[in-house]
């Protein structure tokens, strides 16, 4: 708010008296600095809530916005300095933000898990088998998750995602295949 706004809010008889080098001028002044912090970020503030813009300091609060923080402490005091919530990174995360909508609609579901860790990974070597083991032997509800050995370093991401969007019902395991085994 410029200083010349904040003079019509004053009454009348502040206004007569207002003139440059008093103390009243000195604080309207002082106010118009106070305010311009402010007035820039909502000049922009669209930029907030945009995953690919948002300032990386509140991309973990847009996660748990869409309720992704169930994935990983997403607060600041649990990781170290400049770490991003997910091994992965702050990039896929902003990709998990963008598509929270899609990711809710197919959880649940094979096309909903195998899109989740496409998109948390960021690789698209995944296979799913369902009522199979890693070692190819028949089991009731069960589902059978083969990662490229490349993705190992995020098994722990890995394992969370699958643990929390496979059907409730089943059972499941993370097995890591070489690339191109799958």
């Amino acid at each position: 708010m410029k200083r010349q706004a904040i003079e019509r809010l004053l009454p009348s008889i502040f206004q007569r008296g207002l003139a440059p080098q008093t103390p009243l001028f000195a604080i309207l002044e002082i106010m118009e600095a106070l305010h311009a912090p402010a007035e820039a970020m909502l000049a922009n503030v669209e930029t907030c809530f945009n995953p690919y813009l948002a300032d990386e300091r509140f991309v973990p609060m847009l996660a748990a916005w869409v309720d992704l923080d169930r994935l990983a402490p997403l607060s600041a005091a649990g990781r170290p300095n400049g770490a991003a919530p997910i091994s992965t990174g702050f990039e896929r995360l902003r990709e998990l933000i963008a598509s929270a909508t899609l990711l809710s609609k197919w959880r649940g579901t094979a096309y909903g898990l195998k899109l989740f860790l496409q998109t948390a990974t960021g690789d698209a070597g995944f296979e799913l088998r369902e009522n199979a083991t890693a070692d190819g032997s028949v089991r009731p509800f069960h589902l059978c998750v083969l990662a490229p050995e490349r993705l190992r370093p995020h098994r722990g991401l890995i394992e969370r995602i699958v643990d929390q969007e496979k059907p409730a019902y089943a059972t499941s395991e993370v097995c890591f295949v070489a690339d191109g085994d799958a």
